[in-house]
């Protein structure tokens, strides 16, 4: 090592342009050979610009959201991306990094700390940065949000990391397993069962709850691949013996012409290809009317040869 460090010495280099996003740490200048007069002489040449106690950026700008990962973690450190920043599929405006339960560190700005008795079974160190493995990590925001009362968020953060297919249902249900303390284990665990059976949403695991399976209708095939339209679709209900395809429609998707022009073209593929009814349901319908919207999807259902039994849940009038 060096007596002293040059900002232009190539493992310094290295660390800012192709490790850490321009953020390094003093410790790890230190560790290249650096002294304090070091530091000050990059810092008054403007080669690196203090942001946290100990940690410095290339530029004076403002941070983007990978810089923000790295001062937090290097601030924090020994410490690891966590919770919603180390969930895949969420982009949160806060940064929340993971550190061992006995520790305390400085609070900063848009920095969110928890305290883990598990880093050494649960945290990637050799990623770049150290973030908490995405199974756990995932289970972590599902917890926080059951405790907040916010259901329907932890569903929509489950379906969404499983939408990107670094987590699956069998891991989930793993890493629930080997939890001994849980928020709601029986909740997580019949979520992680909606998501396997193709409930790829809030409004989607709404209606196979509060609709079908609670006025007894015939249980749809989720998420079946579809060329009806010349490219690969997914139907999100089918009741296939029966010819009745249900699209739980989310304004999300839905608030464009393109995309209303889109749905139309696939439900007309449908009927001509199939000869398949296409009823679209939306939040309203499911959430504020699930017994009506139920029988009118059972007169449906009954027109094209399904016989029930159906049955009234307790919200039926």
């Amino acid at each position: 090592m060096p007596r002293h460090l040059d900002f232009n010495h190539p493992a310094l280099q290295q660390l800012l342009r192709w490790e850490q996003n321009g953020v390094v740490a003093r410790t790890q200048l230190c560790e290249l050979g650096a002294t304090d007069q070091d530091i000050a002489r990059m810092i008054r040449r403007r080669e690196l610009h203090p942001v946290e106690p100990g940690v410095y950026v290339v530029h004076n700008g403002a941070l983007d959201r990978a810089q923000r990962e790295w001062v937090a973690v290097l601030a924090c450190a020994p410490a690891a991306l966590s919770h919603d920043s180390a969930t895949p599929g969420l982009a949160p405006g806060q940064v929340h990094v993971v550190i061992a339960a006995t520790r305390t560190v400085r609070p900063m700005a848009s920095v969110v700390v928890h305290r883990s008795r598990h880093l050494d079974t649960r945290v990637e160190w050799n990623q770049r940065p150290p973030r908490v493995r995405p199974v756990h990590a995932t289970i972590d925001v599902v917890e926080d949000r059951i405790r907040d009362g916010d259901v329907a968020g932890a569903y929509a953060a489950l379906a969404r990391a499983t939408q990107t297919r670094q987590v699956w249902p069998r891991v989930l249900r793993e890493a629930v397993e080997e939890r001994a303390r849980m928020v709601r284990r029986d909740l997580v665990t019949a979520m992680i069962d909606d998501i396997e059976s193709g409930a790829d949403s809030v409004l989607e695991r709404g209606y196979l709850q509060l609709v079908e399976r609670a006025h007894g209708l015939p249980r749809g095939k989720r998420q079946q691949s579809s060329r009806s339209t010349g490219r690969r679709t997914y139907i999100d209900v089918h009741y296939e013996a029966y010819g009745v395809i249900v699209e739980p429609d989310g304004r999300a998707f839905h608030d464009s012409p393109e995309a209303r022009n889109a749905d139309a073209r696939r439900d007309l593929a449908e009927r001509a290809v199939r000869d398949a009814v296409t009823v679209r349901v939306t939040h309203a319908l499911v959430f504020d009317e699930p017994c009506a919207t139920a029988g009118r999807l059972a007169v449906i259902l009954a027109r094209r040869g399904w016989t029930g039994p159906g049955k009234r849940c307790p919200r039926c009038p």
